[in-house]
């Protein structure tokens, strides 16, 4: 090892690696506040205005459905989908146990109780037969997550839920602009959940979208959003005339300024996309050329365009001589190259409290699971193990600065030793 001052971890005294800042997110050029200025003197700041529609026409293009609608937040737009595609009260539907708590709790919001399956130990995505072992007589639906910076498997899950007669809403609050096969993520299932939540790829600090080609699902998700309002013949016009769509409606509403900043961001999302591409790509070769126990999740060759809400790696401790995950992780931290683990699991996670009396399940009698003795061992080990990401900022950074993140992580390897000795 060598032992000049460089090579020095900075956690002993050395210089960090990344110099160079973090790239700034979200992105924000003068047509975003000048776009949001003309919406605020307007005086239509909502009830589905031009920018919301000039939007969602964009959006529907973009992903390649029929149809696309606005919402308050990426949480409800799971709420409405899975009741726009028929899940009632005493249902089951089919969530994997790594993503976002609002997953599960979106379910059960409605009513569905939630069957937890176990996913892929690479991908982190919902597991083709783990999902299919999960589907009894009351499932109705299944909820793949496209998560950070891998997409499911979509040829399988889509095959056994239309054997089964499941449901499909993709819940891709991580993937805006992926393809699978040339089809876009949020296009391939029954329903596709889009978040815009502020560290989004496509963001307007909070709303989302659902996405689908079937207007009887468009229609009834429109009034669940629309305080029971919907179009007449969407095929026709997606957003007028309004008629009173007979449905148990809700106020979900996105505003005309949210949809003012979407439809600047989407004009960027392309480009954006591609330069995220580049450098995931030029990461994943460079740390399979160092060979150290970080390596970037291989893509499937059936994804036609990633996007990255974070680039999803894999960590072997064995190939560390031991070093714990959480160890390498403040090594690399200190050199300024910030990598994180990954959510909770949902059916252990603290800020989704499911024995509160605000939650449902309380007063829910004969639940499919305890989820006190669950135990689901793919996504136990990547929680507590080998899962790590990298957040999408980070991606759209110089050559230099992925340069130094590389440099980074092959510093850190070169100090194992000294990580042992801790």
């Amino acid at each position: 090892m060598s032992t000049t001052a460089a090579s020095q971890l900075a956690t002993e005294g050395g210089p960090k690696t990344v110099t160079l800042p973090v790239p700034a997110w979200p992105v924000v050029e003068e047509a975003d506040a000048q776009m949001v200025a003309d919406v605020i003197r307007s005086g239509v700041w909502s009830w589905v205005g031009p920018r919301e529609r000039e939007f969602c026409e964009a959006y529907a293009k973009f992903i390649g459905t029929k149809f696309c609608l606005g919402l308050a937040n990426g949480t409800v737009t799971i709420q409405c989908a899975l009741q726009a595609v028929g899940v009632v009260p005493g249902d089951e539907v089919i969530v994997p146990a790594l993503t976002w708590v609002a997953t599960a709790q979106a379910a059960m919001d409605v009513g569905a109780n939630v069957v937890f399956a176990d996913i892929d130990p690479v991908t982190l995505g919902l597991d083709p037969a783990s999902f299919e072992a999960s589907i009894t007589p009351r499932t109705k639906a299944v909820v793949p997550v496209h998560l950070y910076g891998c997409m499911c498997d979509m040829d399988a899950i889509l095959d056994i839920a239309r054997r089964h007669n499941v449901k499909v809403v993709e819940d891709v609050a991580h993937q805006h602009g992926s393809q699978w096969r040339g089809k876009g993520a949020g296009s391939l299932g029954d329903a596709g959940s889009f978040s815009f939540q502020q560290s989004k790829v496509l963001t307007s600090g909070e709303g989302g979208a659902i996405t689908c080609s079937d207007p009887d699902v468009y229609q009834t998700a429109f009034a669940l959003k629309q305080v029971g309002w919907t179009p007449e013949n969407p095929s026709v016009d997606p957003f007028s005339p309004l008629i009173q769509g007979k449905k148990y409606g809700h106020n979900y509403r996105i505003t005309e300024m949210q949809a003012a900043l979407l439809v600047c961001g989407l004009k960027r999302l392309p480009e954006q996309t591609r330069r995220r591409e580049v450098n995931a790509q030029r990461i994943a070769a460079e740390l399979a050329a160092q060979g150290g126990p970080l390596q970037v999740a291989p893509r499937d060759p059936r994804i036609t365009t990633q996007a990255y809400y974070a680039l999803t790696l894999t960590y072997d401790a064995g190939k560390a001589g031991g070093v714990p995950r959480a160890r390498y992780l403040a090594a690399l931290s200190a050199e300024g190259c910030g990598l994180g683990a990954t959510y909770g699991l949902v059916y252990q996670n603290s800020l989704l409290n499911l024995a509160d009396s605000t939650s449902p399940l309380p007063f829910r009698e004969n639940l499919p699971q305890d989820y006190t003795t669950l135990r689901l061992p793919n996504a136990e080990k990547a929680v507590n193990e080998t899962a790590v990401n990298m957040s999408q900022k980070h991606l759209l950074g110089s050559d230099e600065y992925v340069g130094q993140l590389v440099a980074a992580v092959g510093k850190v390897n070169d100090n194992l030793d000294r990580l042992r000795e801790k």
